[in-house]
């Protein structure tokens, strides 16, 4: 991993990315997400402080236990401008997450559970898969098979 000299206050996107293990593209895309903030040179390069190596190993790690990037810049967003995450900020974020990475794991394990059902039956339409058509709420408008619709977030819940 190359050394950046303590001397160095901004990174170019490659050095950045040589530092931080993400691929410039991905530098390019957390950015255009508001993850992480450049300002450009004269000739037009990016340059980065070097808090967003900090910041970009934060988005890494949540992006790891699955938290959306919406998630993620939102708890950004609610840290003071220019200082990067530290542990208690993680501590704190993590703890926020934990609920909704316990529902994740939950809805996992009924996959996982009901998972041979759900391909035994072929159509993901029966009135007993506990995974496309919960509790048979399809059963009761129409009977048949079709193709299932996206349940809008409440009717998930």
């Amino acid at each position: 991993m190359p050394q950046i000299p303590q001397t160095l206050h901004e990174l170019t996107v490659g050095q950045l990315s040589a530092r931080s293990g993400a691929a410039v593209s991905a530098l390019h895309f957390y950015e255009a997400k508001g993850l992480i903030s450049s300002r450009r040179t004269s000739g037009n390069q990016r340059r980065y402080s070097r808090d967003a190596l900090r910041r970009v190993a934060f988005v890494r790690a949540a992006q790891r236990v699955g938290i959306p990037l919406a998630t993620i810049r939102d708890a950004l967003a609610e840290l003071p401008e220019e200082r990067t995450p530290n542990r208690e900020d993680w501590a704190r974020l993590s703890a926020a997450w934990r609920s909704e990475l316990d529902d994740r794991i939950e809805q996992l394990g009924r996959l996982r559970d009901h998972l041979t059902d759900c391909i035994g039956c072929g159509c993901l339409s029966l009135g007993n898969c506990v995974l496309s058509n919960p509790n048979d709420v399809s059963g009761r408008r129409i009977s048949g098979s079709r193709l299932m619709p996206e349940r809008p977030p409440a009717e998930r819940a």
